[in-house]
């Protein structure tokens, strides 16, 4: 049986459910797929934990959640003030998995892929401003570098666009990537007005205490930049047109309402065009989701129209895409 030695950057909601699910399905791991893993590192932004024999996951958690930092674990672990960057040159490891928030972490992915290490990743700025350097890197060296949580959670349309529409060519893509403005959008559909259903959001810990991310477009104009990237071809989202809903008001969506329709944050993918806009909607119309749900509908030449839709956000969604990308790339480097 391979074991394969992972490094997780990154501690926080996304990082800890990553953990639970290498714990709770190491038995499965281990008897359908033949494969081990082994955290030899954990970093949180108050430091690194790294055991070459492996680290107590259920501990580390423990400590955690317990002290909200992992500097505080003295017992047994040293922690030490690598930058990433340090960290994937001088930790031996077989997989780097990025779930951070660093805008800068392609650096990092960049030494990791020229160390020879696989890396996994949900933090989407590296990729929609150095997508072609990253996969090109990765190529290069014929290394994974596998990004499935960037883009609908754990609802696998980067693996459907990177490795089933072999014989297709995707004529255009359509789909609604960010489910907090989803949430506000519906919650101005029941009466409120956009900040009583900001608020309500936040108080629900589905929007950010700073939503701009989010209200604002970038996070679905980063989501739709990378949809170009595997459907297309490379761009950045520097050539992405976005306009969030901090402008949409209530009198928008009673008349949307009145004709039959609904306003949802639309992305429209397109080779050489990507654009990120408030757009009205049949109430029919698959793209007219709801709760935190995301869709995406594809056309391509042989299929026609194929809508793939699913839980676009939630710690256990975004670890099962994650955590699938972690065992594709132990496979593909046993």
């Amino acid at each position: 049986m391979d074991e394969v030695k992972l490094s997780l950057f990154g501690f926080g909601n996304v990082g800890r459910a990553v953990a639970r699910v290498l714990l709770e399905k190491e038995k499965l791991f281990r008897e359908r797929y033949g494969v081990g893993f082994k955290v030899v590192s954990i970093a949180d932004t108050s430091g690194t934990v790294w055991l070459p024999e492996g680290i107590d996951l259920r501990e580390a958690l423990l400590v955690k959640e317990t002290f909200g930092k992992l500097s505080s674990w003295t017992n047994d672990y040293e922690v030490y003030s690598f930058t990433p960057e340090e960290a994937v040159r001088e930790i031996d490891a077989d997989i780097v998995i990025d779930v951070t928030n660093d805008r800068n972490a392609h650096e990092w992915h960049l030494a990791a892929l020229r160390e020879g290490k696989a890396v996994v990743t949900s933090n989407k700025p590296p990729l929609a401003s150095h997508y072609a350097e990253l996969t090109e890197e990765a190529k290069r060296r014929e290394i994974p570098y596998l990004f499935e949580a960037t883009v609908m959670a754990g609802t696998p349309v980067i693996g459907l666009l990177r490795e089933n529409l072999l014989g297709d060519t995707v004529e255009r893509i359509e789909a609604v990537l960010n489910a907090t403005t989803t949430f506000i959008l519906s919650r101005m559909e029941m009466g409120l007005d956009f900040e009583e259903a900001l608020r309500q959001a936040q108080r629900l810990g589905i929007a950010e205490r700073d939503p701009s991310g989010d209200v604002l477009g970038i996070d679905a104009g980063y989501k739709a930049t990378i949809l170009h990237c595997v459907a297309f071809g490379p761009v950045t989202f520097d050539d992405a047109r976005v306009k969030g809903i901090a402008e949409v008001t209530a009198g928008e969506v009673r008349r949307a309402r009145a004709k039959g329709k609904t306003l949802r944050l639309v992305a429209t993918v397109e080779k050489g065009r990507v654009a990120v806009e408030p757009k009205e909607l049949p109430l029919e119309s698959p793209l007219a989701v709801s709760n935190n749900e995301n869709v995406a509908v594809i056309w391509t030449d042989l299929l026609g129209e194929l809508v793939i839709k699913g839980a676009g956000a939630g710690l256990k969604e975004t670890a099962s895409g994650v955590v699938s990308d972690i065992v594709r790339a132990s496979l593909r480097k046993a």
